[in-house]
């Protein structure tokens, strides 16, 4: 095994957590909200528009993919809404009717815009980690990946997104009823995080693709939320587990194969590989903790507690 850390590693590795911190982020809330589901379905379900903007612009790095994204992400929150609400359909098989839909739509748009643009049917699925550092921009003197200024600049929104309405946020995650009470819209807070979750998708979709990606949306939160009882603890921790997962999922997918006579094998898939064995420990590690001491997940059987301040604790 040979890394190669003054360049391309260091760089994949890079891309590689700002994706899992840019996603982990607003994936607290999704688990927190018993929506992780929702997460894959939007994952699945921006592909139509991601191919729609990839059809008008020959090209992957466009405004029109993040709005088609973001518009596809709405879509999906809405019609699963509808579906359940209307056709008296349980949620999650709504979820399942709208994400297949969409993905399908992709494909099949994505298979029409082959002779167009430099995208393949893995490339959806698992994402091409490794290739992004090709890609690079001049900044001065230095060349610096595409990919880190594009996921980069995601993962700073979100961050300021978290921040700025993180009272509102816990609030309506924890209590709706609450909230509502408090003059905090619920749906607006909801329908927000889907934006947020579909540009952040979108922006890792190159690097992860559109399975990897979820877990990198729930997997780092869930085993956060095995170790903490505080939210703001919660969204730190999610944040090192993803970063943590990039760098032994990038060492691991050059060292593991080689063991068994293999060269190497895909990066983002041994960073969900890593992120999967986080889990485990976390898991393990929990079962000797009490569990009063997590925080209370939203429709949970232990009941949800928020502070009147902030709800950073339940």
């Amino acid at each position: 095994m040979e890394l190669d850390w003054d360049s391309l590693d260091t760089w994949t590795v890079v891309i590689g957590g700002l994706c899992a911190v840019a996603t982990a982020i607003p994936g607290c809330f999704l688990v927190l909200r018993r929506m992780s589901m929702m997460g894959d379905a939007i994952s699945h379900a921006i592909l139509p528009g991601l191919a729609v903007g990839f059809l008008l612009t020959n090209s992957r790095i466009t405004p029109v993919m993040f709005i088609g994204a973001a518009c596809a992400g709405l879509l999906t929150a809405a019609f699963t809404q509808c579906i359940s609400k209307y056709g008296k359909v349980d949620r999650g098989a709504a979820m399942g009717i709208v994400f297949t839909s969409l993905f399908a739509l992709g494909l099949i748009l994505i298979r029409q815009s082959a002779g167009y643009v430099e995208l393949d049917a893995g490339c959806v699925l698992y994402g091409s980690l490794e290739f992004t550092v090709i890609d690079v921009v001049q900044i001065g003197s230095i060349e610096i990946p595409r990919a880190v200024l594009s996921i980069g600049s995601v993962m700073c929104f979100n961050i300021l997104f978290i921040a700025l309405l993180f009272k509102e946020l816990s609030i309506s995650s924890f209590d709706p009823s609450l909230a509502s009470t408090l003059g905090i819209s619920s749906g607006l807070m909801h329908y927000l995080l889907m934006v947020v979750v579909a540009l952040t998708t979108v922006a890792s979709f190159e690097a992860l693709g559109s399975i990897i990606v979820i877990a990198m949306l729930v997997v780092p939160p869930s085993t956060a939320l095995l170790l903490t009882n505080r939210l703001s603890h919660m969204l730190l921790l999610s944040a090192v587990i993803g970063l943590l997962s990039a760098f032994l999922g990038h060492v691991g997918a050059l060292a593991i194969p080689q063991v068994f006579g293999f060269q190497g094998t895909v990066t983002s898939g041994m960073v969900a590989v890593a992120a999967g064995l986080l889990f485990f420990c976390a898991w393990v590690y929990s079962q000797f903790q009490d569990p009063s001491t997590r925080i209370a997940v939203k429709g949970s059987r232990r009941g949800t507690r928020v502070p009147a301040s902030t709800g950073d604790e339940a």
